[in-house]
């Protein structure tokens, strides 16, 4: 995994937790930090998104461990 896929993935869990504070508990940790709809909580906001663009990739990527223990069973 490259860093800019770590980076991305760690994004993407800031994310996932703040819909979940959002959905259970109508909080939005990210605009009671930044400010509702201030510029910054935007950029954050599209960085997340763009984020979970950039993971997507990773459902697609091969395992390498998969394939080693198909192979070993398909013998």
């Amino acid at each position: 995994m490259s860093a800019i896929q770590r980076i991305a993935l760690v994004f993407t869990i800031i994310g996932a937790i703040n819909w979940g504070l959002i959905g259970f508990f109508q909080f939005d940790l990210v605009a009671a930090i930044f400010g509702h709809a201030s510029a910054l909580t935007r950029i954050i906001y599209g960085i997340v998104g763009i984020a979970g663009l950039i993971n997507l990739g990773l459902l697609f990527k091969p395992n390498p461990e998969l394939e080693r223990s198909e192979a070993r069973t398909t013998r």
